[in-house]
Parts: structure tokens; sequence; C-alpha cells
């Protein structure tokens, strides 16, 4: 057992489902042990602040109810790279040791980091820069972070994807269309192909398989063939199009991206079936709804976990989930290993076995 601690904790990168969740968890945790948590508010921004923002965290803030919360109490960043941070006359300046400055300043020795791989190989660097203990929480939707079999978010997301097939379904028979659901997914296909099976999809697209429009179409008309008036498609934000092309689009800001693969699709299914087509984009609803019980459950027991590896004096450490139990892993070996959909795996011949075109083998 290591001596009294003052832990920070702060998510990073894109929000999800569950986040709450963890903190939580590793607040009531750390009350087990005596020790005081602070939460930095949005991410390593509020770092970069002077004085720097953040909040006293104790167990009668973070009840029950915060549990149900989608997003994050604590506010969150993906912009901003510190050791290469935008300024405004469009210069680059490394910021990393206003970063360090701050946790200093706010007198933690142990940080949790609660984001995906981007955020992990960021924090990773200040801990080390900075001498902080430093343990990291996987969360990403895309459910893309190497070793986990699980990450914070990718549970609830497939919920709200699942639902809405289920909500489009109807309207699709009432009218005999052809409905498409575009899905996030930053460049693997997990939630569509788990929301494409759960919610009887005939046909979905992976950004890590091949497709082709004769190949969808085929299976649309032979759908039609067996008396069914409708389809339901499911496509991944990450698919390219017949030509290998990314469909992005240019925002203010100057950043790109994803968004139009579905309506791209709509458009070549309409044109090589004449079916009536509609297109839903789903985009942030994926992320900002309360957690499913899944996430809950797992963001439970990761808060928990990260906190007994600051007691057990570890660090350097990212919780994972395999075989139904916690593992701790080194963050540098988790965030090097990349999880895109395995094309021979379970699920790709699950949807190929109920008959789903899910590109062309």
């Amino acid at each position: 057992m290591t001596a009294a601690k003052r832990i920070g904790i702060l998510t990073s990168g894109g929000d999800c489902a569950g986040l709450n969740a963890v903190i939580r968890a590793a607040v009531h945790r750390a009350a087990h042990y005596g020790w005081d948590v602070v939460g930095i508010e949005d991410g390593t921004q509020g770092l970069l602040a002077r004085p720097v923002r953040y909040v006293n965290l104790d167990v009668n803030r973070v009840d029950g109810a915060m549990m149900r919360q989608g997003g994050t109490i604590l506010g969150t960043t993906n912009k901003g790279d510190p050791f290469a941070y935008p300024m405004a006359d469009g210069s680059k300046k490394d910021r990393s040791h206003e970063i360090i400055g701050g946790l200093r300043e706010l007198g933690v020795d142990s940080l949790i980091g609660i984001g995906g791989d981007g955020s992990m190989a960021i924090l990773r660097r200040l801990a080390h820069i900075g001498g902080i203990k430093l343990i990291g929480i996987p969360k990403t939707i895309d459910n893309d972070l190497g070793i986990t079999e699980m990450s914070v978010g990718f549970d609830t997301a497939v919920a709200v994807a699942t639902e809405a097939l289920d909500r489009l379904q109807p309207t699709a028979a009432s009218h005999a269309r052809v409905m498409v659901l575009e899905v996030m997914g930053r460049d693997a296909g997990h939630i569509a192909l788990s929301a494409g099976i759960a919610g009887g999809a005939d046909v979905i697209l992976l950004p890590e398989l091949a497709w082709s429009v004769a190949g969808v179409a085929d299976k649309i008309r032979r759908v039609q063939a067996g008396g069914r008036n409708f389809a339901l498609v499911v496509v991944s934000e990450a698919v390219r199009t017949m030509e290998g092309v990314k469909a992005q689009q240019e925002f203010t800001d100057g950043q790109k991206r994803y968004g139009g693969i579905g309506n791209y699709i709509g458009h070549l299914i309409a044109e090589a079936t004449g079916a009536e087509t509609r297109v839903t984009v789903l985009g942030h609803v994926q992320r900002g709804c309360p957690p499913g019980h899944n996430d809950r459950v797992l963001a439970s027991a990761f808060g928990v976990a990260a906190v007994d590896l600051l007691a057990e004096g570890k660090s350097d450490r990212l919780i994972a989930w395999s075989n139904r139990r916690v593992i701790d892993i080194p963050i540098e070996d988790a965030i090097a290993t990349y999880a895109a959909v395995d094309i021979n795996g379970t699920l790709v011949k699950t949807a190929r076995g109920l008959g789903i075109y899910v590109g062309d083998a």
C-alpha cells in the first residue's frame, strides 16, 4: 500500500456513454483508501488554463444519478496536441510544460486518463516527462483499441444503432423502401457489423471489406424476389466510395470529418435497383445517450481497477477486458495494436451465414 494520494482524473477525446460511471467508480474506490480525487475539466485544456480548471470530487457529489448521465460531467476535448498546439497566428507551440505545471499546481501525483489510443499516447508522454503515475482506461465507441475486447461506450452505441434499425423497419415495410443507416466508426466497422446483425440488416458495408454496387443490388433484388417489399442497409461512415475515396466534409475549422457515404450508397442503390431509398445518418446520437447496463458495469469495473492499480504502486498501465475479467497491460503495448474487424472472424462468418451481404468474398 502506498502513502496517501491526491488523484487527478480526466476524460479526453470524443465523449461516449459510460464516462461518468468510470468517474463515479474511481471516486468511490479512492474514498476506500482515504484518497482525494480532483476532476480536471475539459481534458488537457483544463490543465492549460490558469488557474487550472478542476472540481473536487467526493462520494456525495458522484451519486447513482450521475451514472445514468451520458457525456462527461468534466467535459472533454479532441483538439490541440499539447506538443504541437495550434496558436492564433497559425504557428504550433510545445505547451507540454504548461500541462505538467498544471498537474503540479493541483498537487496530484497520479492521473487516471479515460480516452482512446490518441489520447493515451499523449497522456503517456506527458506522464513520463512530468513523473506522474498514469493509469489509462479505454473508451471509444469504435471499439478499435487493441488488446481489450470491449471499450467503454461501444455497447451503448451499438444499442442505439440497433434501435434505429428497429424503428426504420416498420416505415420501410409500410412504404416498400430500402432504408440506409449510416453509423459511426472512425476506421473500423464494429458498430455497423454488430448492429447490422442484431437489427436484421440485409446489407452491412464495412471499411475492412471491399464491396460492389452489383453485390448490394443483387442482394436487394433477391430480397424482393422472395416476396419482401423492403430492405435494411447499414453503412459504416469510413466505407470508401467505388473510387476508393473517403466520404469526408471539410468544416470551417479546417478539419475533415467523415460524412456522406450513406447518401452516396443510397443514390447508387436507387439507381441500380429502382427501389425507393431513404437515408438516415445517426451521427452523434450514438455518443450522447445514457449508458446501457453493460457500459455501466464495464465502466464501474474499470474505475475500481484503476484505483486499485495505483494502490499497488503500478503505473503506465491500461485497464482492459479479457475473458470476462479485468486485466492490465502496458499502455505502450495496448495502443500499438489496432483492432479492426477481423474479416475471417466469428461475426463476419455469422453475418454471411445469415445471408447478409457484407462485401465481396
